[in-house]
């Protein structure tokens, strides 16, 4: 029998048809086998969810008397809200897990204040910075003040563990061979800066935007030197090869600075402590000792009245008076909130000097700022709210206008107190004041007295609630989810010896 082996020319033509059907099915197939992994961005709008991890701490995220807060919490909030989605917070209990969630894909952000290092961009991939800080060596006013890294050598140095600050001591250990530190896992900076005032660590090293908040409440403390300056600060992604996440978060930050609302958002956090005063700290945390307690009860009673938070009504009692009860201005002044002679006749004021008459009329006084403020610009938000009323508490309701006029001819945003408070010294230039309603006024001191009341208020906070401050969550708010497996952080340090 003779088998043919192959079909004969005729036959193939006939099917060439059904063979080029078939190709183009399998080709198909294979295609859809073989389509498009979805982009980061698409993943985290279907989810219909950013994923973000950060820490708590008042330079990242923290529950404060209105809910969640924080220059992080407020970045990433709003990217959130650009993208349509919701956003979820996810609390690490130690700085090392922020990279390993981002890493693992449980998070798609790591944001918590990190600095930009050569270390970490080898396992993230880091978004456009949106803040430069130097890192503070930190020691205790009285002893002996480092100059140099060789004045190191022996003493102890405590160090967050993981932190961009180990890398900086291992580079400065190539220069220094017998520096030694230890590393702590369980310890955010705050509780570092409080082991150096208390003695229990000769050194620790901070961010500089950390130390400018906690210094007011650890007025002992000073910077020797700095480490490192403009180290860039900025969100960690998980390392991919497409970038579209990262490139909206780039654009959702390019459009905030652009509009100012990047400007707004670090003046709101880091605005008021542009400044520090060793001394007027000191004395406060003693008047706050010494004379608060015979008054703070008068003040919760006006706080509630009112619908204000005590601690900022005894923070402006502090700046008028010094919670001097007969306290008297050159102008005429008079009492614990320095009413003026007109305003304690329109508050019904009898006895300018007696406390409980005039805490209660300054309250309510304040309260009457706020809502006319807020019934004339209803887009106001808090805080700038609260400190555009403070202004008007001291300079009058017409000069807080005129403010508000010069910085709209200067091209700002009369709605924002970043740049009311730009425009408050104007008023004292005739160029501008000659602009205005109500003339001249002494805007400077005005914009040094809402930052006063501002850091008053900030240390009166600590001092009545501690860390407490920024880690309770009220009972009717939702509590971020907690790292995977994170559990109670290890107590046990790491002595990093050369």
């Amino acid at each position: 029998m003779h088998l043919k082996l192959f079909p004969s020319k005729a036959r193939m033509l006939r099917f060439a048809p059904i063979m080029r059907t078939a190709l183009l099915i399998a080709v198909a197939s294979l295609l859809c086998t073989c389509a498009r992994q979805p982009s980061l961005l698409e993943e985290v709008k279907t989810l219909g969810e950013l994923r973000v991890v950060t820490r708590n701490s008042p330079i990242t995220y923290y529950i404060g008397p209105a809910g969640p807060d924080g220059p992080d919490y407020e970045l990433a909030r709003s990217f959130a809200e650009q993208l349509g989605v919701k956003l979820k917070l996810i609390e690490a209990d130690r700085f090392g897990d922020l990279l390993t969630e981002v890493r693992l894909g449980r998070a798609h952000i790591a944001a918590a204040g990190l600095t930009v290092t050569p270390e970490r961009a080898r396992l993230v991939d880091f978004g456009p910075a949106y803040q430069e800080v130097s890192q503070h060596l930190v020691y205790r006013r009285g002893g002996k003040r480092p100059r140099t890294i060789a004045d190191l050598v022996g003493k102890r140095i405590e160090v967050v563990a993981n932190s961009s600050y180990v890398e900086s001591l291992l580079a400065a250990r190539r220069e220094v061979p017998g520096l030694n530190w230890i590393e702590n896992p369980s310890a955010d900076a705050g509780e570092l800066l409080n082991r150096v005032e208390n003695g229990e660590a000769d050194y620790t090293i901070v961010d500089s935007n950390i130390f400018s908040v906690f210094q007011r409440f650890h007025p002992e403390l000073l910077v020797a030197f700095d480490f490192s300056t403009s180290d860039s600060l900025a969100w960690a992604f998980q390392r991919r090869s497409e970038h579209s996440l990262i490139d909206a978060a780039g654009a959702h930050l390019a459009g905030m600075r652009a509009s100012g609302d990047l400007a707004h958002l670090m003046d709101r956090y880091y605005g008021h402590r542009e400044s520090f005063d060793y001394a007027g700290t000191r004395k406060f945390i003693r008047d706050y000792k010494s004379m608060l307690p015979q008054y703070r009860a008068l003040f919760e009673a006006a706080g509630k009245r009112a619908d204000i938070d005590w601690r900022l009504i005894a923070a402006v009692g502090y700046q008028e008076s010094h919670w001097n009860p007969v306290a008297e201005s050159p102008k005429g002044a008079l009492g614990m909130m320095m009413l003026t002679a007109d305003t304690a006749v329109l508050m019904n004021v009898e006895d300018r000097s007696d406390a409980v008459q005039s805490i209660t009329a300054g309250s309510k006084y304040l309260w009457r700022m706020r809502k006319r403020i807020a019934r004339l610009a209803p887009g106001i938000a808090e805080p700038d709210l609260t400190w555009m009323a403070l202004a008007a508490y001291n300079m009058g309701y017409g000069h807080l206008l005129d403010a508000r006029r010069i910085a709209r001819l200067n091209g700002g945003n009369p709605d924002r107190w970043v740049d009311i408070k730009r425009a408050l010294p104007l008023l004292m230039e005739r160029r501008w004041y000659e602009q205005t309603r109500w003339g001249y006024a002494r805007g400077h001191e005005t914009r040094v007295y809402v930052r006063n009341i501002r850091n008053y208020y900030d240390i009166l906070v600590w001092l009545t609630e501690g860390r407490d401050a920024w880690r309770q969550p009220e009972p009717d708010q939702d509590v971020p989810a907690r790292t995977a497996g994170s559990g109670p952080a290890p107590a046990a340090a790491v002595i990093n010896r050369s």
